[in-house]
């Protein structure tokens, strides 16, 4: 098995529950489920249940993970 380089990989050593803690504090959960339409984000949402969304739905997951980029090279300017 080869190693591969992490160095162009935004998202390497972050976990998805760090991601989410983060768009929260910035966006909050109102903004959040307006950013990115997931029920888990509009409807009794918690980190908890929206962790496990996260991790069982690969295309709300790569939406998190997008905004997450954005927003950090955007607040590195």
């Amino acid at each position: 098995m080869t190693d591969i380089p992490q160095a162009n990989n935004s998202l390497h050593g972050v976990t998805l529950e760090n991601i989410l803690k983060y768009l929260l504090d910035y966006y909050g959960w109102e903004k959040l489920g307006q950013k990115i339409r997931i029920n888990c984000f509009n409807d009794n949402p918690s980190i908890q249940s929206s962790l496990k969304f996260l991790r069982k739905t690969p295309w709300a997951r790569t939406k998190v993970e997008q905004l997450y980029i954005w927003l950090v090279e955007k607040n590195m300017k």
